[in-house]
């Protein structure tokens, strides 16, 4: 796989991106760029460049950073030991390179750009362990199918105190009453996140402080760059407003955990690949199903990397917990959506955390789904009812799931070896972290009774 940025079609793709880039930077109204890119787990990564510095250096070799912050789980530490980077590595440089379709005014500091850009090694070769990365290369294996994805995803997140305490104890979803209780960090989000991203809506979600932020279905990369500009920006308009918002995937017990769905969508020549046939699902959307179902307690890791992700997985939550497939059904996993207009009708997702990282997540996805067209396998027939008790259960820990992907020679072929055992080595760490501390509860439950 080569960068787009190499190609011929780029660089005519890219022309109007740099004269009007060229045009801010000359009447001065860009001062400072963010050179933006993911790490493992999804945290927002970068450097602020000198507005006059940026365009030499973003068409030549890029910015360089250590590879290490490639390698690093949830709090930072460098994980030693992966295939793609490590000590005997010496950890090298790599460079970010920006991609200037995605350049973007940052809303909260007047004069900044922020542009997402791809990963390259010293021979400029995508990095192996960059997540966009991994994600193009599902999109160049979809392509070569014949197809482009369309993914929408839906963001859930709590508004807290800054020690993380709830803002409001009412958990009514939709609430407008509920939502004007938040504001003006709402508004702040609503505007903000208008701003910076393709945002459909905003709405209070089913717990306390609890937000979802929906984004306009577009192409594959598109959604994940906006999902991963949707978590940047959050954070910095709660932190503004002394809130915090957090992305953790089960933060209470007694509440509902915050979720990442993908509404998948295939394309071909522009027109809708899964309409419908006779008001059913077309072979195409068949196959599709089928591969996340056959794959999907492999791909589950990819968006449930940390060991909290996997409190979700519980009956009656409106997280799935099983296995299972159905129609516009929210205790399924796998929930089709067929609508009389063919653009419509899709395919939602709706096992991944929001805590994920969203280019890992819509790559899995993406990765099952081709698996499926590749197969062309049709699922058992759509369920109904209750699903909560019928199907194979999800991994019902972060220990089986990292155990379960590394098993999965189909979906580490498509996504790239390296890169599938470079993560699940990573999210092993935090297993590893996680089972070596004695917790409260065990305290509690046996400190006095043993």
């Amino acid at each position: 796989m080569t960068l787009a940025a190499d190609t011929t079609d780029s660089d005519a793709a890219t022309e109007e991106p740099v004269r009007a880039l060229s045009e801010r930077l000359a009447d001065g109204s860009l001062t400072e760029i963010e050179v933006a890119w993911s790490d493992p787990l999804g945290h927002a990564q970068g450097k602020r460049i000198p507005a006059a510095q940026f365009l030499e250096r973003a068409q030549g070799s890029g910015f360089a950073f250590c590879e290490a912050a490639l390698g690093w789980n949830a709090d930072g530490t460098v994980v030693d030991g992966l295939r793609l980077t490590n000590w005997a590595g010496g950890y090298p440089d790599v460079y970010a390179v920006p991609d200037l379709s995605t350049l973007r005014e940052l809303p909260w500091r007047p004069g900044v750009g922020h542009v997402v850009s791809d990963i390259v090694t010293h021979d400029r070769t995508p990095s192996l362990l960059d997540p966009r990365a991994v994600l193009r290369r599902v999109l160049d294996r979809l392509a070569a199918l014949g197809y482009t994805a369309k993914v929408g995803v839906e963001l859930e997140f709590y508004l807290l105190n800054p020690e993380g305490t709830a803002l409001q104890a009412d958990i009514h979803a939709y609430s407008l009453e509920n939502a004007n209780a938040l504001d003006p960090v709402l508004s702040d989000l609503y505007d903000t996140l208008g701003a910076f991203t393709r945002l459909e809506g905003i709405q209070s979600e089913y717990g306390p402080g609890q937000v979802e932020a929906n984004l306009v279905y577009t192409d594959a990369l598109e959604a994940a760059d906006d999902s991963a500009r949707l978590k940047y920006a959050a954070k910095e308009v709660a932190r503004r407003h002394g809130t915090l918002a957090s992305f953790m995937a089960k933060p209470f017990t007694e509440h509902s955990g915050s979720s990442a769905h993908l509404h998948i969508s295939l394309w071909r020549d522009e027109e809708p690949a899964f309409a419908e046939v006779d008001g059913t699902e077309n072979d195409l959307a068949q196959f599709a199903i089928a591969g996340l179902l056959e794959h999907l307690p492999s791909i589950t890791l990819f968006g449930a990397h940390s060991v909290n992700a996997y409190r979700r997985f519980v009956p009656d939550s409106f997280a799935p917990a099983t296995v299972t497939w159905s129609r516009d059904n929210r205790s399924a996993a796998v929930r089709s959506l067929l609508d009389h207009d063919p653009r419509a009708t899709r395919i939602e997702l709706r096992t991944g955390g929001s805590d994920a990282n969203p280019y890992w997540l819509v790559a899995s996805a993406l990765a099952a789904v081709v698996a499926g067209i590749e197969a062309g396998r049709r699922p058992e027939p759509a369920l109904a009812g209750n699903l909560y008790g019928s199907g194979t259960p999800l991994p019902d820990s972060l220990a089986v799931a990292v155990a379960l992907t590394t098993q999965d020679d189909t979906i580490a072929e498509i996504l790239g070896r390296d890169s599938v055992a470079d993560f699940a080595t990573i999210a092993r760490s935090e297993w590893a972290a996680y089972s070596g501390q004695v917790t409260d509860w065990e305290r509690r439950r046996y400190l006095s009774t043993s």
